[in-house]
């Protein structure tokens, strides 16, 4: 992850958007507004002003460490999910209220849950998806994430707002927007569409997606505001700008953005990510553990609302290369532990490192 935020105002594309030049050519303004209108950045974070020092008799010089200062004081660590690992996230106790009135409603209509779509291993047959923790799949992992958003615009608690991200005061497309479209949640498909319009221009990864539902969820806790039809797409696009410059080490450049979105400036961008960051207290970590509950509480949301992953059966093929795998990692285990109890070479006695062959 390369933990670096750019502000670009060059006109020249980034290296990452260089791989497809012209491809982005292919959006136009009326597809970009109903799919992907939005537009962030970054701009240098302000300098922090040192903590005074109490040099007391008898003890030591005293910093404070910056773990410390990204936690804004009257918020407790334990409450939110983007930051401790136990707290339960936000998106899928909001989608909780829905699943137990659909659930409800079929169980009093007797709706028939039809056919069963969903493949369970057996005793001669293991069925396995091709999304991991470390390596998801995009497609599903992007249409949870935006479930998620979907649910979090359904279910919020009020309309508090700030005008950096509503659209009606930073408009994406310099076409007018009727003021009736403000007035009604979106659909979770209008979502998947902006979101994915995003990452296929820009080449994002699963795992970008992961993280920048973190970081909404971050902001919408530290800013204590709700996401809404006027401000969801530029805190959704806040968001994914600022995840792809944390986690790629060939981030998008802002300027990129404006080669998506054609209406957007990059003066605009660069403003709203400042924003952005000023509000999540330039606290940008995302600890693995976190990163992992998020991704497992995706799954669970996927499969209360029927988003099934793609599911195979095990292959032979398949099953070596995960044998395989295994076998490097308990060598690994094994090597650590030796290293540990002694750098004698006798501890290295019966230690064998297998190859492992990945398709």
């Amino acid at each position: 992850m390369g933990n670096t935020l750019t502000c670009c105002v060059s006109p020249n594309a980034s290296p990452k958007l260089g791989r497809r030049a012209g491809s982005t050519e292919l959006y136009c303004a009326s597809d970009i507004y109903e799919a992907a209108s939005g537009d962030a950045v970054a701009v240098a974070p302000a300098a922090v002003e040192p903590a005074e020092l109490d040099f007391g008799e008898g003890e030591g010089h005293h910093l404070q460490h910056i773990s410390d200062r990204e936690m804004p004081e009257d918020l407790a660590l334990e409450s939110n999910p983007s930051d401790h690992p136990r707290a339960s996230t936000i998106f899928l106790s909001k989608s909780q209220t829905d699943v137990r009135e659909k659930r409800k409603s079929n169980h009093l209509n007797h709706v028939s849950p039809g056919q069963l779509t969903k493949k369970y291993s057996s005793c001669s047959t293991i069925f396995l998806d091709d999304s991991t923790v470390s390596q998801p799949n995009l497609r599903t992992t992007v249409k949870c994430v935006t479930l998620a958003i979907y649910y979090h615009i359904k279910n919020r608690d009020a309309n508090r707002s700030l005008d950096i991200f509503d659209e009606r005061s930073h408009p994406l497309t310099r076409e007018k927007v009727p003021e009736e479209y403000f007035k009604h949640d979106p659909e979770h498909k209008f979502i998947y569409r902006f979101v994915r319009t995003l990452f296929s221009a820009a080449q994002l990864t699963a795992e970008c997606a992961i993280v920048t539902l973190v970081y909404l969820e971050r902001l919408l806790t530290y800013a204590e505001i709700d996401i809404c039809p006027t401000n969801w797409k530029r805190i959704v696009l806040g968001a994914i700008l600022l995840a792809s410059k944390v986690w790629d080490d060939q981030a998008v450049w802002n300027v990129d953005y404006c080669q998506i979105l054609k209406d957007i400036t990059v003066e605009d961008m660069n403003e709203m990510e400042r924003h952005f960051l000023e509000l999540l207290q330039f606290n940008i970590n995302v600890p693995a553990s976190v990163y992992a509950k998020y991704y497992f509480d995706l799954r669970s949301l996927a499969d209360d609302n029927n988003l099934n992953f793609l599911f195979a059966p095990l292959s032979k093929e398949r099953a070596q290369n995960l044998e395989a795998i295994s076998r490097l990692c308990e060598d690994k285990d094994l090597c650590r532990a030796a290293m540990r109890r002694s750098f004698s070479a006798d501890n290295f006695i019966g230690i064998q490192r297998s190859k492992a062959i990945l398709s």
